[in-house]
């Protein structure tokens, strides 16, 4: 996780994220590759776990790629119930989408799953995100 930890706070600052802002980024990041480490890849040494980042003018997109079957995250017990609020199901899912303006999962064609993560830079003088926000 380190080196992708780095690389996430490396293109957050180079694209001018603010030290808030990167690092939900950075946290985001790290709930997908933990999701795809644990459930899409069920631990599996020789299974691999592929992390891109994408650095535009007005945003960061992050893509991270697991060998799994995928998941469906309509599926999902919504952990907010009162009955699934000691259930860890779908939690990092919930903090993914809380913290980026764009969250997106979808089978990868040479088989796998991947999750999409976007965040918008936002404006210095208004603090509101130059898209809206797609939670």
């Amino acid at each position: 996780m380190g080196p992708v930890e780095s690389l996430a706070k490396n293109a957050s600052a180079k694209l001018g994220f603010d030290e808030e802002d990167a690092g939900w980024i950075e946290l985001a990041m790290r709930e997908a590759v933990v999701n795809a480490i644990k459930h899409g890849n069920h631990y599996l040494a020789d299974k691999q776990v592929d992390v891109q980042f994408l650095v535009g003018q007005d945003a960061m997109t992050i893509y991270v790629w697991d060998c799994g079957e995928g998941v469906d995250p309509t599926c999902l017990p919504d952990p907010l119930d009162p009955e699934n609020l000691l259930n860890p199901t779908g939690w990092r899912i919930l903090w993914m989408r809380t913290l980026m303006d764009e969250v997106k999962y979808s089978s990868y064609h040479e088989g796998g799953c991947v999750v999409r993560m976007k965040m918008y830079k936002r404006s210095a003088n208004s603090g509101a995100a130059s898209a809206p926000a797609n939670a």
